[in-house]
């Protein structure tokens, strides 16, 4: 005798509200515009020699050193502060702050260059510029992030980036030798004071 009863139903399709998949859909921009990034970067690594200097070794100062372990492992560098970098990691951070100045320092806060703020396409060159805007940069991170706060924008703008902005493009800046009118391109890094020796007479 055959089996006439009818048949067992599959389980419902699931299906995800409208509001949730868009959520899902920008979820999935935003981390595979992460992950380009983050290829371009390593094509970068991959193709571009390291930099022959720090911003610190440009400056005149000696590189800080990597710190080590109990065992005196290295541990990587002693801080992130990108005068305290070299080699690889130098290439990598300067490669990021450049992204970050290019896409969202420059179009919001560049304003427009005159005799009275100065600028320079080819800020990373100089090093007092690469160190006030990688410092910038980090507090930036840290206070538009959902844990700063509702006033961590605010308190970036006060704290950070109107004191940067003062002396980054003041007339006697880092940029005092370079652009003053956008038709009249210029770049110049100034000489900084040699270091000087301690004599026995400065030391007593």
């Amino acid at each position: 005798m055959s089996d006439t009863s009818p048949p067992t139903p599959g389980p419902e399709p699931f299906r995800v509200p409208d509001g949730d998949l868009d959520d899902l859909a920008s979820t999935l921009a935003k981390t595979m515009a992460e992950v380009r990034q983050h290829g371009v970067i390593l094509d970068r690594l991959g193709s571009e020699p390291p930099p022959a200097a720090t911003a610190s070794e440009a400056a005149g100062h000696a590189p800080i050193p990597e710190t080590l372990d109990a065992k005196g492992e290295d541990e990587g560098p002693a801080s992130v502060f990108i005068v305290a970098l070299g080699g690889e990691a130098y290439a990598a951070e300067i490669a990021a702050l450049t992204d970050w100045v290019n896409y969202l320092f420059l179009p919001v806060y560049g304003r427009e260059i005159s005799s009275t703020r100065p600028w320079c396409a080819q800020w990373h060159e100089h090093p007092e510029a690469v160190a006030r805007l990688h410092a910038l940069w980090l507090a930036w991170q840290q206070l538009t992030d959902t844990e700063a706060g509702l006033a961590g924008p605010a308190t970036w703008h006060r704290d950070h980036l109107d004191h940067t902005l003062a002396h980054l493009r003041a007339p006697d800046g880092p940029f005092a030798a370079c652009t003053t009118s956008p038709s009249r391109p210029h770049h110049r890094v100034l000489a900084t004071p040699a270091p000087q020796p301690l004599t026995a007479e400065g030391a007593a």
